[in-house]
């Protein structure tokens, strides 16, 4: 490897050509880093007091011999932002300049021909800089300044017209800009193909600009240190139609959260937001990946791809499935995409079939949407998600979904019919996150001529005004202002109309009988309001559980008869082997059993779910499994949390890290508990090796 400070205009001059390899995220600068970029260079053109402006480094390879007659060109393993970028401004420099020179050596023609091509060279050897794919015929036409090809990539174009209007407001005096420009410098970084290794040299880079996708570096991991041919082959016939298929926005946005949810499909585990590339690397040097070869690899995230592009981003071409999955985006539910995605894997391969996999989708629905009405906790989801499809039986395979969502524990349950209706017809939903989707999925259940819900508006029959008409306070009674305030948002008195602005706060009977009134209503959400002659709180209620009945229809529980789900039951054995707190003498010592039995109270308080066994060494507590376990010593209880010592908060360290220490329980945090003043900051501790086991969830 080889270093050296170059100003970036003469480095950008004596260079030939620089070449974006394939396996390289697109161009991805956005008007943010243009921005901070715009800004340095007229900073540093504008005074004399800024010698030089440091901007990265540009590190590169040859990619193949020079020759006498040409200079081959160089590969670019970090640096294409920046140098996109400043081609960018570089032609839009040389267009606000027109026929002038307002520096020494900063003509149109002068920056044309000395930073942008190669002037005495045709084809693409003419250009000094070429893009991958998306980008490159949108740069080239940019710098030929000919017509832009049909898709024309968002960033390049979006970016030229940034500092065309940019160069715009300074077209009286554009020195700064030139004199910014010749103060740019770059660290140059020539790579030697022999003996130096660019994907290490890639992941260590820490230049200035956009930081790299986990997406962007398990593409360069997967290509780069392919032979050109393969990587040629893979990336045309895999990789850049999963781009095509995000398109350019939601590749950027998206591509990174697919790979985690593919990720955790093919292990089981859920990578870290910030980890998903070191998870990567991991699950493709496993035994199973490495003898199925890398096209083998690519080839089934080519076809994951596909499956969250139909689920996440309406790419779906089968009605019935499109419908559902819009449902569940509407829930904006993700943590469900790593069991949707293999559900998806077993329908496309002919093992699940489309109407079980759409009873399926929409039992995944039910479950999310009656889980927010009930308020239930949302954490443990994303692992009641990922861990779903393990068991499931494959031959049986609805039943079986039906099953496991039968026999979720508390934490975790499938709300039944009667808690379902019962918090439904109380429920403030008129701010409940999904509103929207309620409303349309109530109005449109049965439907074959769908109601647009989205030109319709929400609609308070009891109106929301505090200082209501007095013929609404009439209607209501003496305690109208309770039955305002109890029943205002919530299902019973919520609709939807076009007529929102004319209903105001009129009168029920001039609602129901007006032009476009109740009377006259097409939806089914407004039916036998034109025939009531009052509303009032026993109105509501009635309509509240008429639509709740209705709900019931919409959003469906799992049935199974008793014997058939008495087949999933797993066997019942004995975990304690009949230890009780009479094997634990020191938990009855007058010292300890009060501490011990505030300690119980509180952990056995974090949820229902959690349950207490007792063993000959220790006590457990657990949800999923163990999260904390208890030692009785003679004068204290010594706790083991079921973590990693590197990610407990501990401000008073008072834990010790036995990872490679023997111990009783489970874990790696050792702390003791002697005295009730000690316990609300230990069960801080505690809780945050019960809330690490449950995980964290998505609501809608």
């Amino acid at each position: 490897m080889k270093a050296t400070e170059a100003k970036l205009l003469s480095f950008l001059q004596k260079s030939p050509q620089f070449v974006i390899p394939i396996y390289q995220r697109t161009y991805s600068w956005t008007d943010k880093q243009c921005r901070q970029l715009w800004d340095d260079i007229l900073r540093a053109g504008s005074t004399d007091n800024i010698a030089v402006h440091f901007i990265g480094s540009i590190v590169y390879v040859e990619q193949g011999l020079s020759q006498v007659t040409h200079q081959a060109p160089l590969l670019v393993i970090d640096g294409q932002q920046r140098l996109t970028t400043v081609a960018l401004l570089l032609e839009a420099l040389a267009r606000a300049i027109g026929d002038g020179e307002p520096v020494d050596g900063f003509s149109a023609a002068k920056l044309r021909h000395y930073y942008l091509s190669n002037p005495l060279e045709s084809g693409d050897r003419y250009f000094k800089l070429l893009l991958s794919q998306t980008d490159n015929a949108s740069l080239k036409a940019i710098i030929k300044n000919t017509e832009p090809p049909k898709e024309p990539s968002l960033r390049v174009t979006q970016n030229f017209a940034l500092f065309t209007e940019l160069l715009k407001e300074h077209k009286g005096d554009l020195a700064p800009v030139c004199r910014g420009l010749a103060k740019l410098v770059v660290v140059d970084i020539a790579l030697s193909r022999d003996q130096d290794n660019p994907q290490l040299i890639f992941e260590s880079m820490n230049s200035t600009g956009k930081e790299l996708s986990q997406a962007d570096l398990i593409r360069n991991f997967i290509l780069m240190g392919l032979e050109p041919n393969l990587q040629t082959r893979l990336y045309e016939e895999y990789w850049r139609p999963m781009e095509q298929d995000f398109g350019q926005e939601a590749y950027g946005t998206q591509f990174d959260s697919f790979m985690r949810h593919y990720l955790t499909v093919r292990t089981g585990d859920i990578p870290r937001e910030r980890e998903v590339y070191e998870a990567f690397k991991d699950y493709s040097r496993t035994t199973p990946v490495r003898n199925a070869g890398i096209e083998a690899l690519v080839k089934e995230i080519r076809a994951f791809a596909r499956y969250f592009c139909a689920l996440a981003l309406g790419t779906e071409q089968d009605a019935t499935l499109s419908l559902a999955f819009h449902d569940l985006r509407e829930l904006k539910v993700d943590v469900a995409y790593p069991f949707l995605l293999e559900l998806y894997h077993d329908y496309a391969s002919g093992t699940f079939s489309g109407a079980d996999f759409a009873a399926a989708v929409r039992l995944v629905e039910a479950y999310v949407f009656r889980r927010a009405i009930c308020t239930i906790p949302t954490n443990s989801m994303n692992k009641t998600f990922a861990t779903f499809s393990k068991v499931l039986k494959k031959d049986r395979y609805l039943e079986s979904i039906r099953a496991h969502f039968l026999m979720l524990p508390s934490y975790r349950r499938f709300p039944g019919d009667d808690e379902f209706r019962r918090d439904l017809h109380t429920r403030d939903l008129y701010n409940f996150r999904s509103r929207s989707y309620w409303l349309r999925r109530l109005e449109n259940h049965g439907r074959k001529e769908r109601v647009p819900v989205d030109e319709y508006t929400i609609e308070h029959i009891l109106p929301q005004n505090p200082d209501l008409p007095a013929a609404w306070r009439q209607a209501l009674g003496a305690e109208w202002q309770r039955v305002q305030q109890q029943w205002l948002h919530t299902l019973g008195n919520l609709t939807l109309t076009g007529y929102n602005a004319e209903y105001s706060d009129r009168s029920f009977a001039e609602k129901r009988d007006m032009t476009g009134g109740f009377r006259e209503s097409p939806l089914k959400l407004n039916a036998r309001l034109g025939q009531l002659d009052a509303w009032n709180e026993a109105a509501i209620q009635d309509r509240a559980g008429r639509l709740a009945d209705q709900a019931l229809t919409v959003w469906i529980a799992p049935k199974l008869d008793a014997a058939t789900l008495a087949v999933y039951q797993p066997e019942k054995v004995p975990a304690t082997g009949g230890y009780t707190i009479d094997d634990h003498p020191n938990l009855l010592t007058p010292g300890l059993r009060t501490v011990f039995e505030a300690f119980r109270k509180e952990v056995l308080a974090l949820d229902a779910c959690v349950s207490e066994e007792f063993y000959k060494p220790y006590v457990a507590y657990k949800a999923e499994t163990n999260f904390v376990d208890l030692v009785s010593q003679a004068k204290r209880m010594k706790l083991t949390l079921n973590m990693p010592f590197s990610e407990i908060s501990d401000p008073k360290e008072l834990c010790r890290d036995v990872t490679n220490v023997g111990h009783y329980g489970n874990g790696d945090v050792e702390v003791g508990l002697k005295s009730l003043d000690e316990l609300p900051y230990v069960m801080g501790l505690v809780r945050q090796s019960y809330e690490r086991q449950m995980g964290d969830g998505g609501q809608p």
